[in-house]
């Protein structure tokens, strides 16, 4: 189900995917494919990591991320489950093909 709510967003996002929603910050962006299937990349990820586990590990990554760059967003960028959902977020195809635990992979 995706939700819309656009007062919680910063600028620089557009959408969160919060197990069993996908919350995006404006209506036109229901119907944006790219934004749609990146955030359902990370309810995939949430369902492997039986949610609350992807929750405690995106944190801890992403503290760990930040550290490492100096910068909260390009350690968000750095992410192994933003790198996954980044990279595949234009192949309509990906969800159907994709290994699980397939954010594995996108550690560095």
């Amino acid at each position: 189900m995706i939700l819309v709510f656009r007062y919680i967003f910063s600028p620089r996002f557009s959408g969160l995917a919060f197990w069993p929603f996908i919350v995006v910050k404006n209506t036109e962006l229901t119907k944006d494919s790219v934004v749609i299937l990146h955030e359902r990349i990370h309810l995939k990820q949430q369902a492997e990591l039986l949610v609350l586990l992807f929750y405690i590990w995106y944190i801890l990554e992403w503290l760990y991320r930040s550290a490492c760059h100096k910068s909260f967003y390009l350690g968000y960028k750095n992410i192994s489950f933003e790198r996954e959902a980044y990279t595949h977020e234009t192949n309509s195809l990906y969800l159907k093909n994709r290994r699980k635990y397939a954010f594995l992979q996108y550690m560095k």
